[in-house]
């Protein structure tokens, strides 16, 4: 996945830039395409912020998860406030980044919400984490997990 940011940077949940060769070492990662707008989109948010706090915060270590929102809200100021009344503390792509485009064709984006699962070379490893999750919970992170070639010792 540094491979897919490299040379750019990415937000976290405050508006501070961060580098991703360092946040996203080791992990597997959440590509989510989201927008404010978009009602299942705000359906689906908080199930995955429920995921994701189980995952980092209530997990001993913390998993080798990370999730980027790529928007596809209307304007900045939609973006950051559906950061900040719905997203889990995870990271963002600048919403004036051209390069969201590109992450758009790359993986097919057609419609929204969409959570893609990628190694660290931001090849695939699912295209349908959100119906993963709906589906089986905790229990699909361990099956990204074996397709992510991450070291961990992370035990669910």
């Amino acid at each position: 996945m540094v491979d897919v940011f490299s040379g750019r940077l990415l937000l976290n949940k405050d508006g501070h830039s961060v580098d991703p060769d360092e946040v996203l070492q080791n992990k597997v990662v959440g590509l989510y395409f989201s927008a404010s707008w978009c009602s299942p989109c705000r359906d689906f948010t908080p199930v995955l912020c429920d995921f994701y706090t189980e995952l980092l915060e209530e997990s001993q270590p913390p998993a080798p998860f990370e999730i980027v929102f790529i928007s596809s809200d209307h304007s900045a100021e939609e973006m950051v406030d559906y950061m900040h009344d719905m997203h889990g503390d995870w990271l963002a792509l600048p919403f004036h980044d051209p390069y969201k485009h590109d992450l758009k064709k790359k993986y097919n984006i057609t419609a929204i919400p969409k959570l893609v699962i990628v190694k660290q070379t931001g090849e695939v490893i699912t295209d349908k984490g959100r119906k993963q999750i709906r589906e089986r919970g905790l229990n699909c992170f361990r099956n990204w997990l074996e397709g992510a070639d991450v070291f961990q010792n992370f035990c669910s």
